[in-house]
């Protein structure tokens, strides 16, 4: 018994261990995404840009985010997981070192768009490996380590810049070596960029993948030192069985009889769009005016989006406690009413607002209403939609797809993500906050439906279930 106890944790600690390494990913993706934010008033300053323009070299990064994410699929299945890690993980250093040292803004643009690729592959590789090295009883809190990464990246990345500027005295100062500290908080993203592409060397490879390449017993020896199956040889010849016909992954194998597409394909490509569709890059964007206009001053409103971050990090527990116990629909339902009915509160707030742009007032009680609003809002997204969509995305497709299909999901959330982001300061300006918000009220009323309605739980399936594949 001792000795069974000890291979049990043995198996949990390199599990464990796994996913931790891959779920860095996340965390430069989180950190990349967010570590321009204390940088955009200097970046205009120095490079003399007009708003558009800012808007712009802002957004570009989700462009190769999608690019990165479309390919990454496909790279992953030729090459292997691991490689593919160490690839992003470079990517992430040079993009880091191009970006603090740009020399113009079209030279940033381009480093910015490489930090893209490599975002866009960390946000497919990642659920993508944890799906598969992870046992089916702890797959979902498991997975949900790819959110909690984003979400401590986001934090790590405002807090840097926090600090940066504090030392400095301002983003724009001089700090070390006679470089402003805006350029320090896009170089800072080397270190982490580092420790991941180290930590990808040292993880096992993926059993499916291994299996594909024809080295079966290195597939069998992760198996029952890993992901700790009861049975290794029956759980390697169920993964062998499920791929034994497969050729190499082709876009061939995406298609299907729901306009074109497998119909399970159009539900991961939905659940992208609507973790994104629903605001939540949106409501960060404005959280600043939000809380100025509920009377937070303008020198607070850094402080408040650290803590904000931090708020974010701890509710993405409540995702990887529940996941595995509750199911992911119910927990995907409950996050799409809590969301509707903060944006809804938001939405009637703005529906009161006074002035427009940055200079918008809400009288009492909606300066009140739209923060509670907002807040709750985060906070049911942080608890499930943020972390349960990649927990989906990891999980829901067959083996055949699981690589390309997984790609191509992901990249249509950074495409809408990218959309949002573009068009939400000028669909504001032109409609006004209170029907932008009551459109991402809308989305969430359809996030629940689409869910009820059409996706599948596997909670506690392996990933080979032929339950599952016959959904597709």
């Amino acid at each position: 018994m001792q000795d069974g106890g000890q291979g049990l944790r043995s198996v949990r600690r390199k599990v464990y261990s796994a996913t931790v390494a891959a779920a860095l990913g996340g965390l430069l993706f989180g950190f990349d995404t967010s570590v321009i934010n204390g940088a955009v008033n200097s970046i205009q300053k120095t490079f003399t840009l007009d708003a558009a323009v800012l808007g712009f070299t802002v957004a570009i990064t989700l462009l190769g985010c999608a690019v990165g994410a479309w390919f990454a699929g496909q790279l992953a299945d030729v090459w292997g997981r691991k490689a593919v890690m160490v690839l992003a993980a470079g990517l992430f250093v040079v993009s880091s070192i191009g970006s603090g040292l740009a020399v113009a803004d079209w030279n940033l643009m381009a480093w910015r768009v490489i930090g893209g690729l490599a975002i866009g592959i960390a946000s497919v590789i990642a659920p993508a490996y944890i799906g598969e090295i992870a046992p089916a009883r702890l797959r979902g809190g498991l997975s949900s380590l790819q959110q909690l990464a984003i979400t401590v990246g986001i934090f790590l990345a405002l807090l840097s810049d926090a600090s940066l500027a504090r030392v400095a005295g301002a983003a724009g100062n001089a700090l070390w070596w006679g470089l402003p500290a805006w350029r320090w908080m896009l170089l800072v993203g080397v270190i982490p960029a580092v420790v991941y592409g180290l930590l990808s060397l040292r993880i096992p490879e993926s059993p499916q993948f291994l299996i594909r390449a024809g080295r079966k017993d290195e597939a069998l020896d992760v198996i029952r030192t890993v992901t700790g199956a009861a049975d290794p040889e029956k759980r390697l010849a169920e993964i062998q069985e499920s791929i034994e016909n497969e050729r190499r992954s082709t876009y061939r194998d995406l298609r299907g009889p729901a306009l074109g597409l497998a119909p399970i394909l159009w539900i991961g490509i939905g659940m992208a769009a609507f973790q994104q569709l629903v605001g939540i890059n949106a409501i960060f964007y404005y959280s600043t005016t939000l809380w100025q206009s509920v009377g937070f001053s303008q020198q607070d409103s850094f402080t408040t989006s650290v803590i904000t971050a931090s708020i974010n990090v701890a509710l993405t527990f409540v995702a990887i406690f529940f996941v595995d116990r509750v199911g992911r629909k119910r927990l995907l339902l409950a996050g799409s009413v809590g969301m509707f009915i903060g944006l809804v509160a938001a939405a009637l707030a703005f529906a009161h607002a006074a002035g427009a742009g940055t200079s918008i007032t809400l009288p009492a009680p909606w300066g009140a209403t739209a923060l509670v609003g907002a807040n709750l809002f985060v906070i049911c997204f942080a608890a499930t939609w943020g972390p349960v969509m990649w927990v989906v995305l990891g999980e829901v497709f067959p083996n055949k797809m699981r690589g390309l299909a997984l790609g191509v999901a992901t990249a249509f959330n950074w495409i809408f993500n990218f959309l949002v982001t573009l068009l939400f300061p000028v669909m504001s300006a032109a409609v006004g906050l209170g029907f932008v918000y009551a459109g991402f009220a809308f989305f969430a009323a359809l996030s629940f439906w689409f869910v009820k309605a059409l996706l599948p739980e596997v909670s506690r399936l392996e990933l080979e279930d032929k339950t599952k594949l016959d959904r597709r």
